[in-house]
C-alpha cells in the first residue's frame, strides 16, 4: 500500500467532520452488529440447553462484560491518544502510543485471567447463582482463561480506528463474529461440549481475530502508525496519556458491570433465576440495537480527538451535534422495529421446551427497552466526545451517575419498594438511562462552548 493510501484514513479524520463520522461509523455499525449478532446466536444455541443454561450465561455476562470493558477502555485510550497525536502531526508519538497500548493490554489480560479463573466458582456463589453455579463456572472459566484474546481483538481494532482505518477494523471484527456464529453449534452440539462449547467458540474466534490484527501491525507495510516493539521503552508519560482516557473508560464498563451484579440481586429479590434469564437474554437483543449507536460512538472518539488535537473547536462542536442527530435517527428506526416485531424476535430465544415459558415476559422486556434506545444516543455519543477530547474522567462521572446511582436507585424504588417487580426494574433502568443521557449531553455542550471562548 502506498503512502497516499495509508494517509486516506488520516485525511478523513482531518477533513469534514460530518463526512468523517459517516465514513468511519457505517462500516463499524455493520461490524459491531455482526459482533453483537454472535451474542444473539450464542443465546439461541444455548437456549436449546434449557433455561438453566441461559441463566448460567446470564450470571457470567457481567464478568465477561468487565473483560470486554477493560479491553475496550484501553483501546479507547489508545485510539484517542493516537488520534490526538495525528491531529498534532506527531506520527512518531502515535507509534509510541501504539506499542504502549499493546503492552498494557497484555499485562492487564494476564492478571485478569489468573484472578478470575481461580475465583470463578466463589464469584458465582456470591452472586446467588445457586443450582446453576456449576454451569456458570464451566462456562466462565473458559472465557476467563481466554481473556487475552478477547482484549487484544478489542484493543487492536480500536487503534486501527484511531488512525482512521475503520474499514479494516470493521473487517476483522466481522471476521471474529462470523467465526463465532459458525463455531457455536459445532462446539455445543457437534462436539457435545454443552455450555463450555459456547465459551470455547468465543475464545477461539477472538484468538483468530487477534492473530490477524497482530499480523497487520507486525507486517508494518500498510498502516499509518507503526508498531515498533523493538524500540519500546517504558514511558510513564505515554502510559499516563493512554490511561488518562483508558482507565476511566474501563471503569465506565466496570461500573456498568457493577450495575449488572446489583440488578441481578434486585431481580432475585422479586423473582427467581427465570428473571435473570429474561434479563440476560433480553439485554442481548437490546444490545444488538444499541450497537448501531456504539458504531457511531467508535467514530466520534477519533474524529473529535483529531479536532481537539488541532484545536478546531468548530469541528469539535459539529462532530458532536451531527453524531447525536445521526444516532437519534438510527434509534428511532430501531425503536419501531423492536416494538412491532418483539414477538417474532422472542421466538428465536424460546424455541426449546425448557425455555418457552419465558416468551411473554421476554416480549414485555423488549418492548419496554425499545423506548430507551433513541435516548441512549445523547449520552453514549456525548461520552465518546469527552473521550476524544481526553476528558475521560468526565465520561466516567457521567457513567457512574447513570449506571451506579440513578439506575440502582430507580430500579430499587420501582421494583422493590413500590412492589412493581420485574416491570418496575425494567422501567427504572430505562428511565435512568434516558435522564442521565440528556444531562451528559448538556455537559458536553457547555464544555465545548467554554473551550471555544477561552482557549
Amino acid at each position: 500500500m502506498s503512502e497516499t493510501d495509508r494517509s486516506r484514513g488520516v485525511d478523513t479524520l482531518l477533513g469534514d467532520p460530518k463526512s468523517a463520522i459517516r465514513r468511519l461509523s457505517i462500516p463499524m455499525i455493520i461490524a459491531m452488529s455482526l459482533q453483537t449478532a454472535y451474542n444473539l446466536f450464542d443465546a439461541i444455541w444455548v437456549s436449546g440447553l434449557g433455561s438453566d443454561a441461559l441463566a448460567a450465561v446470564g450470571f457470567a455476562f457481567p464478568i465477561f462484560f468487565v473483560i470486554m470493558g477493560i479491553g475496550a477502555g484501553i483501546g479507547i485510550g489508545g485510539s484517542s491518544a493516537i488520534a490526538r497525536r495525528i491531529g498534532a502531526r506527531d506520527t512518531a508519538g502515535a507509534a509510541r502510543v501504539l506499542s504502549h497500548t499493546l503492552v498494557l493490554t497484555i499485562l492487564a489480560s494476564v492478571v485478569l485471567s489468573v484472578v478470575l479463573f481461580v475465583l470463578a466458582e466463589d464469584i458465582f456463589i456470591a452472586m446467588g447463582a445457586g443450582d446453576v453455579t456449576p454451569l456458570a463456572t464451566e462456562y466462565g472459566r473458559v472465557v476467563f482463561g481466554g481473556a487475552v484474546t478477547i482484549m487484544l481483538a478489542s484493543v487492536l481494532s480500536a487503534t486501527l480506528r484511531g488512525e482512521g482505518d475503520a474499514r479494516r477494523s470493521s473487517i476483522y471484527l466481522a471476521l471474529g463474529s462470523v467465526l463465532n456464529i459458525i463455531l457455536d453449534p459445532i462446539f455445543i452440539y457437534g462436539l457435545d461440549m454443552g455450555i463450555a462449547g459456547a465459551a470455547w467458540a468465543t475464545v477461539v474466534a477472538f484468538g483468530i481475530t487477534s492473530l490477524a490484527l497482530l499480523h497487520v501491525y507486525l507486517a508494518g507495510k500498510d498502516t499509518f502508525v507503526r508498531l515498533e516493539l523493538r524500540q519500546y521503552t517504558w514511558s510513564k508519560n505515554v502510559n499516563r496519556e493512554v490511561l488518562a482516557v483508558g482507565a476511566p473508560a474501563s471503569l465506565q464498563y466496570a461500573s456498568m458491570a457493577l450495575t449488572q451484579f446489583v440488578l441481578i440481586a434486585l431481580i432475585l429479590m422479586v423473582d427467581d433465576t427465570d428473571g435473570v434469564a429474561i434479563y440476560s437474554t433480553g439485554w442481548r437483543v437490546v444490545s444488538m440495537a444499541i450497537v448501531a449507536i456504539q458504531g457511531v460512538a467508535s467514530a466520534v472518539t477519533p474524529v473529535t480527538g483529531a479536532a481537539f488535537g488541532a484545536r478546531s473547536w468548530d469541528k469539535l462542536s459539529t462532530s458532536h451535534l451531527y453524531a447525536v442527530r445521526f444516532g437519534l435517527g438510527i434509534g428511532g428506526v430501531l425503536l419501531l422495529f423492536l416494538f412491532i416485531f418483539a414477538p417474532q424476535v422472542t421466538t428465536l430465544f424460546t424455541w426449546s421446551a425448557d425455555s418457552k415459558h419465558l416468551f411473554d415476559d421476554l416480549v414485555v422486556f423488549i418492548r419496554i427497552f425499545a423506548f430507551m434506545i433513541p435516548g441512549v444516543a445523547f449520552g453514549m455519543l456525548s461520552s465518546a466526545t469527552f473521550q476524544g477530547m481526553g476528558m475521560g474522567v468526565r465520561a466516567l462521572i457521567a457513567t457512574i451517575f447513570r449506571a451506579v446511582i440513578l439506575s440502582v436507585l430507580f430500579c430499587y424504588i420501582l421494583g422493590v419498594v413500590l412492589g412493581f417487580g420485574l416491570i418496575g426494574i425494567w422501567v427504572g433502568l430505562c428511565s435512568a438511562n434516558v435522564i442521565s443521557s440528556l444531562i451528559v449531553f448538556a455537559w458536553v455542550r457547555i464544555t465545548i462552548r467554554r473551550l471555544s471562548t477561552t482557549v
